[in-house]
């Protein structure tokens, strides 16, 4: 469910009618986790996130794997929706995990994302597989037309006005995913969980555009998925591009038809 509908008054002028309203889904979702052997699982809650609830399995995979949980796909022995809005994943035996991440208390919602993220050292130590370079260049005249390929794609958006996206092009533009939810990293968490079931990752050939603005926090999980494209619709703030900066990535917002803002490595950009 991605949507509900209720009855509102809409105001227009001097004139009132009741009419029925699109709203953007918005609920909890537990993620667990159980780890260790099968003669003494561990199991732990380990975040609360307030989402729209369709793709959910993409979501919890996408965060484990953003925060450093996990490396690959293949880490993980089973997801599993155990009840209305909680996910449990269960990671393999031999798994080596860094408890000290499962100690971390996560409550994210749709307005801040993760609370206590790690620092910029620590994801430099998490996404060195990530960071080999494989050089290419994008003229202007196709990331104009990013958006609009994302506006088509964005079902829920066009019935509420009120839901985040992220979507994921090739280096010609074509489009190959999108993810929409209420809170933005939700949306990045999902098509980074779906791309790591395809075994899309690295993301270091492809652009990945924002509908809205870029914080530290999207910039980092960019870092952590390989991307060295980070596009968006609205702004940035400074530790964003300090970070794209930090990982050399190019980093563009104000996306719009003809107009774009590059505000770190700018030479993949003809």
């Amino acid at each position: 469910m991605t949507s509900t509908v209720r009855k509102i008054h809409r105001l227009q002028g001097s004139e009132a009618q009741m009419i029925d309203d699109h709203l953007a889904a918005e609920e909890p979702l537990e993620i667990r986790l159980i780890y260790g052997t099968k003669a003494q699982p561990v199991k732990k809650n380990l975040a609360v996130t307030m989402r729209t609830p369709v793709n959910d399995e993409e979501l919890a995979v996408g965060f484990i794997f953003t925060e450093g949980i996990i490396n690959e796909y293949t880490d993980i022995e089973e997801v599993v929706e155990l009840k209305e809005n909680v996910i449990q994943i269960t990671i393999k035996e031999g798994i080596d995990l860094d408890l000290g991440k499962l100690e971390r208390n996560f409550y994210t919602t749709s307005s801040c994302g993760v609370c206590g993220k790690a620092s910029i050292e620590a994801i430099h130590t998490e996404c060195t597989l990530y960071d080999k370079e494989k050089p290419f260049t994008i003229s202007p005249s196709l990331i104009y037309k990013l958006p609009d390929k994302l506006r088509a794609h964005q079902a829920t958006f066009q019935n509420t006005g009120g839901i985040h996206a992220t979507a994921l092009f090739d280096l010609e533009g074509n489009i190959l995913m999108v993810r929409e939810d209420v809170g933005r990293h939700n949306a990045f968490d999902k098509m980074v969980g779906a791309a790591l079931k395809e075994n899309l990752l690295p993301l270091n050939q492809h652009i990945v555009l924002l509908s809205g603005r870029t914080s530290f926090e999207l910039v980092q999980k960019a870092a952590m998925s390989g991307v060295k494209m980070l596009a968006a619709v609205g702004a940035p703030s400074s530790l964003a591009v300090e970070t794209a900066d930090e990982f050399g990535m190019t980093l563009i917002g104000f996306l719009k038809q003809d107009r774009l803002n590059i505000y770190s490595s700018k030479e993949r950009v003809l």
